[in-house]
């Protein structure tokens, strides 16, 4: 029995042996605390330092919006002196936009009102839009110049002038263009679409109420009836007819008439000048500098502030956006 035991005294074991707990240092305890407290305190600094530098850049961005809102324009520097008045219209023709009416006419007055400025140049480059900001920028234009005879004013055509865009620019003394311009499409579409075959293969059924016959005028998810098909149809007539007073009251006898030239096709540069729709070759240069003598050119376009632009992009026009998209689903458009 004590061999037995001897030898399993002696026998090796598997299990490490626990070392001896270390002696705890005095004061750890506050070592920490004071720890955390320097870690909490350089926190709180950074936070400070970050939270002054964005609140600097804040006002910053405030402080530059307001300067190009409320900042000194073309119309109110002195001694400019001389020169040519140029606006531009870039992009689609349409309400709160580049080719908005408002914006387009602001700028038109004040480049005419402008003692220093001898003539005017609206530079176009645009593919149409809506028919109704087109007429009013049409019409403001024929009544500017009958207000100031004395200072023409002229179209320069960049890449493309078609449909509303050129809808304003029949009402220019001259149009100039580039020999591969894009001009015409004097014409007028309204389009969408029909969903009522795919509706019928998925099963779904459209459920819509209306108080009036034609309140549901041309929903794309309701069959179109040969009557709504037919009033759309006069009324796009009806402005085409609009269209078409205006490009032969503003060209008069300089017009061609063939029978494509209200169809809606578009021509080069290069053909629109032989077909009368416009007067000839140039730039905002060459026009400022043969035309007008006057070589300095003073840019009066409107442009959409940077407070604007942030809200844009902060998506606070997305509700207007959205009955906008849904709207010109159905609005006639000169495109």
């Amino acid at each position: 029995m004590s061999n037995d035991s001897d030898q399993l005294n002696q026998a090796p074991s598997w299990q490490a042996a626990t070392p001896a707990a270390a002696p705890k240092k005095e004061g750890w305890e506050r070592e920490v605390l004071e720890k955390l407290a320097f870690a909490t305190l350089k926190e709180q600094r950074a936070r400070r330092r970050w939270g002054i530098f964005f609140k600097f850049m804040t006002l910053l961005l405030i402080a530059f919006a307001l300067w190009t809102s409320f900042g000194p324009s073309v119309s109110d520097m002195e001694n400019v002196g001389p020169h040519t008045a140029l606006i531009k219209i870039d992009g689609t023709i349409e309400a709160k936009g580049a080719g908005d009416a408002e914006t387009v006419i602001s700028a038109l007055t004040k480049a005419y009102a402008d003692p220093g400025s001898v003539g005017l140049i609206l530079q176009i480059n645009s593919p149409g839009g809506s028919p109704v900001q087109a007429g009013i920028i049409n019409d403001e234009i024929t009544r500017l110049r009958k207000q100031y005879p004395k200072k023409p004013l002229y179209v320069v055509v960049n890449e493309i002038c078609a449909s509303g865009g050129y809808y304003i620019a029949a009402a220019a003394d001259r149009i100039y263009v580039n020999k591969a311009s894009i001009v015409g499409s004097i014409g007028v579409l309204m389009d969408g679409f029909g969903f009522t075959g795919t509706m019928e293969k998925l099963g779904v059924e459209r459920r819509l109420l209306t108080a009036g016959e034609n309140k549901g005028f041309l929903d794309p998810f309701s069959p179109q009836t040969e009557k709504q098909k037919e009033y759309a149809q006069g009324m796009l007539n009806e402005i085409h007819q609009q269209f078409i007073d205006v490009v032969r009251k503003g060209r008069g006898k300089r017009l061609k008439e063939t029978p494509e030239i209200f169809s809606g096709l578009f021509w080069s540069g290069a053909k629109s000048v032989e077909l009368g729709l416009a007067d000839g070759f140039g730039t905002v240069e060459s026009v400022a500098r043969d035309e007008f003598k006057a070589t300095n050119i003073v840019d009066y376009t409107q442009r959409e502030g940077l407070s604007d632009r942030v809200l844009r992009k902060l998506g606070a026009a997305a509700g207007e956006s959205a009955v906008k998209s849904f709207a010109a689903q159905t609005a006639p458009s000169l495109k």
